[in-house]
């Protein structure tokens, strides 16, 4: 990790910016984070991370989650780099045991997720199995709009610490 570290110290501002943004999907966080540097190590580039992260506000957040794609679909809204491709797949490599029963209750519930809360269901997939995943959302669509930005920024948070950590080891 700490050999990423140094990697990520010598990029440009532009360049680190753009290998944090595929970590979080938000301009403001990957600028902050890039401005940021130097790290002395993961550790502290952890806790600027979530630093920046609470330094943002809604609209920062609906960017970063954006740039995901619906759970169980392989492209987001908007532009995905290649790296972000892959890791979502893996991300959400628990679909992959989805029957057509399931595929179809997840496709009907993310669309009733989209249509009451404006932005897709966001959710830390890794190690999830199908059912999880709808049984969460299920869960969360219950909840008023203010409990689920919270809960979907808490969400891409944690998506974002394991994609840093993903970056380090790159």
């Amino acid at each position: 990790m700490e050999k990423g570290i140094g990697r990520l110290n010598d990029l440009t501002h532009d360049e680190a910016e753009a290998a944090f943004l595929q970590c979080c999907g938000s301009t403001a966080w990957a600028c902050g984070m890039s401005a940021r540097r130097p790290f002395v190590g993961a550790d502290e580039m952890l806790r600027a991370a979530e630093e920046a992260w609470e330094g943002l506000d809604e609209e920062d957040w609906l960017e970063a989650f954006s740039r995901h794609p619906r759970i169980g679909e392989a492209r987001a809204a908007t532009g995905q780099t290649g790296t972000e491709k892959e890791w979502s797949a893996r991300e959400q490599s628990g679909m992959d045991a989805a029957g057509d029963a399931a595929r179809r209750e997840l496709d009907e519930l993310n669309r009733a997720y989209a249509e009451k809360f404006g932005y897709i269901f966001i959710v830390c997939a890794t190690g999830k199995s199908p059912e999880e995943m709808l049984a969460d959302l299920r869960e969360r669509l219950r909840n008023d709009p203010a409990t689920e930005i919270a809960r979907a920024a808490e969400e891409q948070r944690r998506i974002t610490k394991l994609r840093l950590e993903k970056l380090l080891e790159a």
